[in-house]
């Protein structure tokens, strides 16, 4: 607590700027921590527009002994988020991995899936999927099956149960959480919040409600979360959608993994890989070497793209 009494005698002889990490946001209420893990102040970001996210390095200033204003974000590595032609939604920044959850029940989303994973090529972030819940047997097969087109393009696919023991759970994941800043994103009900609460302690769950007043629901925020082996998890709300609209076609056609080796390779330089004439993603599609499905889902984030709110 010194550097936090500190910090406090110094803004009241003059103002003194601190340096800390976001670890959450709801609204305009952002928790930010001192850079060594110290203690957890509420800061709101100077005048109306926010543009913070979790995971931003920022410098604050106290405005009073709880509270705290954000006079500047340092800089970024990358940005994720989600949009559509009326809106963004920020998910977190300098990001090393996106962890996506999935069930064997409730019935995953392969658009969903499709959709992060497009994200995360797209701002240079590895992937891994987590498949929960195979304890629910019944389920496992057609689960199983459905992710083999996703192995088959080099992505990892790590299968458990969050109700399984610590000591189960730990092994798989540790060692591509340590020292790594991993986000998780998954629809409701994938019980990703039952994994975070085996892999972080519950103290910081706590710490945080406290910065945000007592009472607010924890679960319907972004925050992040220090790993005791090293590393952080960035854990976000349940989505039931995941709009692409900021990236560019040629952003698009470069996160597809599968598109990768007949880029280049088209009749047309511009081609854009939908309905002309000589275009090797289309032939690819044709031979069975990109599956329908992907160029559907192509087909339909360009769609996307391209609407515009006049």
């Amino acid at each position: 607590m010194t550097r936090h009494a500190t910090g406090q005698s110094r803004r009241a002889s003059g103002g003194a700027r601190l340096e800390g990490i976001v670890i959450a946001a709801h609204g305009r209420h952002y928790p930010v921590a001192l850079v060594d893990h110290g203690p957890i102040l509420q800061c709101f970001p100077r005048g109306k527009k926010s543009e913070v996210a979790v995971g931003d390095r920022v410098s604050y200033e106290y405005s009073s002994a709880d509270q705290g204003v954000i006079v500047e974000i340092g800089k970024r590595r990358n940005l994720l988020y989600r949009s559509d032609q009326f809106k963004s939604k920020l998910f977190a920044v300098n990001l090393d991995q996106l962890l996506i959850v999935l069930a064997t029940e409730p019935h995953f989303s392969e658009d969903l899936l499709g959709r992060a994973l497009i994200a995360a090529e797209a701002h240079g972030l590895e992937s891994l999927i987590v498949l929960n819940k195979i304890d629910v047997e019944g389920a496992l097969p057609l689960a199983r099956e459905r992710l083999v087109p996703y192995r088959v393009l080099g992505y990892t696919v790590i299968e458990l149960s969050a109700k399984m023991a610590l000591g189960d759970v730990h092994p798989q994941l540790d060692a591509r959480l340590k020292d790594r800043s991993t986000i998780l994103l998954g629809q409701s009900g994938m019980g990703k919040s039952t994994l975070v609460n085996l892999l972080v302690p519950d103290a910081a769950t706590h710490e945080i409600s406290s910065a945000l007043n007592s009472g607010r629901n924890t679960t319907t925020f972004t925050r992040l979360y220090h790993l005791p082996g090293g590393g952080s998890l960035i854990d976000s709300p349940g989505f039931q959608e995941f709009g692409l609209h900021h990236l560019t076609e040629g952003q698009l056609e470069r996160a597809f993994a599968d598109f990768r080796p007949y880029l280049g390779k088209c009749r047309f330089y511009n081609c854009h890989h939908l309905c002309e004439p000589g275009c090797a993603v289309l032939e690819a599609v044709e031979a069975g070497d990109i599956r329908p499905e992907r160029h559907m889902l192509y087909a339909q984030l360009v769609h996307e793209a391209s609407q515009i709110v006049r």
